[in-house]
């Protein structure tokens, strides 16, 4: 209950004071398990991009927010689970692997911290792990700022990625990364549309 009413009230905020232009909705599937990524600059990014599916949407916040006792709480009630930074972190891993397994929306912002300049930074291997092990499509997103009230927020939803040569082989390191490399390409286009 709590989720809806969140979503709700920030597609509210968007709308009104952001001008929340959304444009490839219709790329986003109906049903089954899919992921979004897209380009994080700001920690408003999670909440712009969950709000737009009509289904939950779960996420990896860093393991501190998590912990602060009020805003953890939050954080967990809008689909947040946590992620240790700087390591692979199995148990999160498993959670978004779960989360898909089940037809889930997972959002993965595959930088994986914000960028102070707002330029792409290089991704993260493990956004190839989940993409290959959970081979759900991948939808790219480019959020295109900034966030000023009564400022054009856009947000940009590409068609779905399918990584189907990866699937079910033995990958290295490597391979992983190549698969990141092709989300973040396909983030990028998106954020080339304005």
């Amino acid at each position: 209950m709590f989720y809806w009413f969140a979503r709700a009230l920030l597609i509210f905020i968007f709308t009104f004071f952001f001008r929340w232009d959304v444009q490839g909705r219709e790329n986003l599937p109906p049903e089954g398990a899919y992921i979004l990524c897209a380009n994080h600059f700001s920690w408003w990014d999670p909440p712009s991009v969950g709000a737009v599916p009509k289904r939950k949407v779960k996420f990896m916040a860093k393991e501190e927010l998590l912990k602060i006792p009020l805003v953890g709480k939050i954080l967990k009630a809008l689909g947040a689970f946590p992620v240790k930074r700087g390591a692979a972190d199995r148990r999160a891993l498993k959670t978004a692997l779960t989360t898909l397994a089940q037809g889930g929306v997972l959002l993965i912002f595959p930088e994986g911290t914000r960028s102070r300049t707002g330029k792409l930074l290089p991704p993260q291997p493990g956004v190839g792990y989940i993409a290959a092990k959970s081979k759900a499509p991948v939808i790219p997103v480019g959020i295109i700022g900034p966030y000023q009230l009564f400022r054009p927020l856009r947000i940009r939803i590409g068609k779905p990625l399918v990584f189907t040569e990866y699937y079910d082989v033995k990958l290295k390191n490597e391979q992983y990364e190549e698969i990141a490399k092709q989300i973040m390409a396909a983030i990028r286009q998106q954020l080339e549309q304005k």
